[in-house]
């Protein structure tokens, strides 16, 4: 039986591990919040699941490291400085990290990549989400993950070649870019649309998440996934076989 240690037990998607955890067989090793010890609970778990905050990361992968365990990273909010951290934690752990871990996103993100590949840069792409009004970050990671699919297909760098937050005048927008819009209120676990637009035709790829439990039952099969793998930095659409 995986032994599956939480970091950020106390929080809602904590929760819906827990829950998911025992519901796919597996074991819940223990769980830590702000001011807890990662390392103690790294020692007592085969593998480690991180839905905490960007500032607990780099604490969260040297206890991995140091208990030599591997770790499925879904704290959204990341910037350049934490990936640096993930490669190179990934020279001596496994480490799975992801803007959303919903089997289905997943699938989205693959046909969102094929979608851009084949359509050109006549079809603009716009990306919707809208989540519950607790959310602190924006576009959310998952919006962000869209993105980057559709830029991979289009040889694009997303933060040079997108539009976000568009306000007044802002003039025509930029051929080739890829837009954002974000949306916050009441319980939304998390909508996201990925607009293909052309000219009297329009794609919308969609996905809607009803329940928390969705994105737990993704981290869970993440985890079971992960803890047969060697040292190296992984993804959810290896976890599904599509790369």
């Amino acid at each position: 039986m995986t032994r599956i240690g939480i970091i950020g037990l106390a929080g809602r998607m904590g929760q819906a591990l827990e829950s998911a955890i025992v519901e796919a067989g597996a074991s819940v090793s223990g769980g830590i919040d702000k001011g807890g010890d990662p390392l103690a609970l790294a020692k007592e778990s085969d593998v480690l699941v991180d839905f905490s905050v960007p500032a607990a990361l780099e604490a969260n992968l040297d206890a991995a490291i140091a208990a030599n365990v591997p770790i499925v990273i879904g704290t959204t909010g990341l910037e350049e400085r934490h990936h640096w951290l993930i490669d190179s934690a990934a020279d001596s752990i496994a480490v799975l990290q992801t803007g959303n871990t919903s089997l289905g996103v997943t699938l989205l993100a693959h046909l969102v990549h094929e979608a851009a590949s084949r359509l050109g840069e006549d079809w603009d792409i716009e990306i919707a989400e809208m989540h519950h009004r607790h959310k602190v970050d924006a576009p959310s990671g998952t919006a962000l993950l869209l993105g980057e699919a559709a830029a991979r297909a289009r040889g694009l760098d997303l933060a040079r070649d997108s539009e976000r937050g568009r306000d007044g005048v802002t003039g025509a927008r930029a051929r080739g870019a890829i837009g954002f819009a974000s949306l916050r209120g009441g319980s939304v676990a998390g909508d996201h649309t990925v607009f293909l637009a052309g000219d009297n035709e329009r794609i919308e790829l969609t996905h809607r998440a009803e329940s928390r439990m969705v994105f737990a039952r993704g981290a869970v099969k993440a985890c079971l996934w992960l803890h047969n793998q060697p040292a190296g930095r992984y993804t959810m659409p290896q976890v599904l076989g599509l790369a």
